[in-house]
């Protein structure tokens, strides 16, 4: 028993090729932003809100996966026999999380300053559903054969094209399976997705202490997979750790550092408000075709206060 690898990292649609990898970092993305725009709404959230931020949360994260992945293998492009051109080559693989997450925040925070949104309750809404997005996103390397882990014979091998292996066909025997790295964070990934979203909603967890624990989360389960890795990169031994073990180490340090800092002091409740400007909250949004007309209505020419009490209990009652 075996998992077999696609013979090409292509999806034909009809006469259009989609490349598998983007297929499946569009296909996390749309996840994450629709599960977000569901947690938001019932934040109190406006419908729309996180599509919106959407706009600027996903290219700024690209282009900081991109970059963080350039800057940590800059070898692989810059070095001798490189092609710098290839470093925007983005569709081959190579997106840094680190990076796309840092990058990706401050599109977000961006998007949400332009519509009057508190960043606190905006991250710890959205943060676990990046979960979904890095672990649907992980199925584009087993389109592309990569970032696999080193040689098992587990039911659950994986199987890959001696071309991929990372020194070379005759690296490893023929037929020779390799840990599913990439499945490995799927589950782990949607799995935490699941008991970070019921620990927020049993813990009321607020302050930004959703965020430390996806942050958590995140970070131990990369840290254990990183360690069956064996693809060459350029930062593979600092201090004897591969720098992303390193990452995951010191943030999950930081991560623990802030829960423990929010809970100590209070600030880690639920915020009631997730508007910093109260005329853009939903309850806002009512315009004035909702409001009843009295000005040509029959009943408001009635004399005496009862009338004028009626009209403002409907217009009240319309407003709420």
């Amino acid at each position: 028993m075996s998992i077999p690898s696609p013979a090409e990292g292509v999806l034909w649609l009809g006469p259009v090729p989609l490349r598998g990898y983007a297929f499946a970092i569009i296909l996390g993305i749309i996840v994450a932003v629709w599960v977000s725009e569901r947690r938001w709404q019932a934040r109190g959230g406006r419908a729309g809100d996180i599509q919106d931020i959407a706009l600027w949360a996903v290219p700024f994260g690209l282009v900081g996966g991109r970059i963080y992945h350039v800057m940590t293998d800059w070898q692989l492009y810059f070095g001798d026999g490189g092609s710098p051109i290839e470093a925007l080559y983005i569709w081959r693989g190579g997106l840094g999380v680190w990076g796309a997450i840092a990058l990706g925040a401050v599109g977000a925070i961006i998007g949400a300053k332009t519509k009057g949104i508190k960043i606190i309750p905006l991250l710890d809404t959205i943060a676990p559903t990046c979960l979904l997005a890095m672990g649907i996103g992980r199925w584009g390397n087993w389109f592309n054969q990569e970032l696999f882990g080193r040689p098992t014979d587990l039911p659950w091998g994986l199987e890959i094209d001696p071309s991929r292996f990372p020194d070379g066909p005759s690296q490893f025997p023929v037929g020779t399976t390799f840990h599913p790295t990439f499945l490995y964070e799927f589950c782990w990934d949607i799995l935490a997705f699941f008991v970070i979203v019921y620990l927020q909603k049993k813990l009321r967890l607020g302050g930004g202490r959703v965020v430390a624990l996806y942050v958590m989360a995140y970070c131990l389960g990369r840290g254990m997979i990183e360690t069956l890795r064996i693809d060459n990169v350029q930062l593979v031994n600092v201090l004897g750790l591969r720098w992303s073990e390193w990452m995951s180490i010191i943030l999950f340090v930081l991560a623990a550092a802030w829960w423990t800092y929010a809970t100590v002091t209070g600030r880690g409740s639920v915020e009631e408000e997730v508007y910093s400007d109260p005329a853009k909250a939903p309850a806002n949004d009512v315009d004035d075709d909702t409001e009843i007309d009295t000005e040509n209505d029959p009943a408001s020419d009635t004399d005496g206060d009862a009338a004028d009490n009626g009209t403002d209990d409907e217009e009240s009652s319309t407003k709420a």
